[in-house]
């Protein structure tokens, strides 16, 4: 079956940056629905018409992957309100009241930094400002289910940062 919009494919990937170091590796195939919110736009454009068992290299610069990072999205916020056991790492979708009134609240933040009496958080995705190279490989192609078509996702989120527990370092 050839890849069109509104199907959904098995994927596996290496993702590098531009000096070959190793960000993720997704080994066992995933699936994702293009003409969704799953993946980002230049990879579904790329793999329009493409089949199973096919390759594509990609190179992804930071406004087609991920964005530029903007420093406006990073804020210092009290300690004191977040949760005793807060860890560099751990994920909020949102703030919690009592934070910077002009920081957005449909973000997830990254607590990237812990002082005593502080907490930098930052809005940006982990890869932001980062150009990507995006090794695929197409394990397999099938038509979308109305469900999947419905909510525009097969559930995967790859693509979008999702609050995640410390220590877990992959992105997907």
């Amino acid at each position: 079956m050839e890849i069109t919009p509104q199907c959904v494919v098995a994927l596996t990937w290496t993702l590098k940056d531009t000096l070959g170091e190793m960000l993720d590796e997704l080994t066992d195939p995933v699936e994702f629905l293009l003409g969704g919110s799953d993946l980002l736009a230049r990879i579904e454009e790329a793999l329009q018409g493409h089949e199973a068992g096919d390759r594509l290299d990609l190179h992804l610069e930071p406004e087609e992957a991920f964005g530029d990072y903007n420093e406006n999205l990073v804020f210092l916020e009290s300690r004191s309100l977040f949760p005793a056991d807060l860890e560099e790492g751990m994920t909020f979708e949102g703030l919690p009241a009592g934070t910077n009134n002009e920081a957005p609240r449909d973000v997830v933040y990254t607590a990237t930094e812990i002082y005593p009496e502080q907490v930098v958080l930052d809005g940006n995705h982990p890869l932001a400002g980062i150009a990507i190279r995006l090794a695929l490989k197409v394990e397999a192609v099938r038509e979308a289910t109305e469900e999947e078509i419905g909510r525009g996702s097969t559930g995967t989120g790859f693509f979008r940062v999702q609050p995640q527990a410390p220590g877990n370092g992959l992105l997907h």
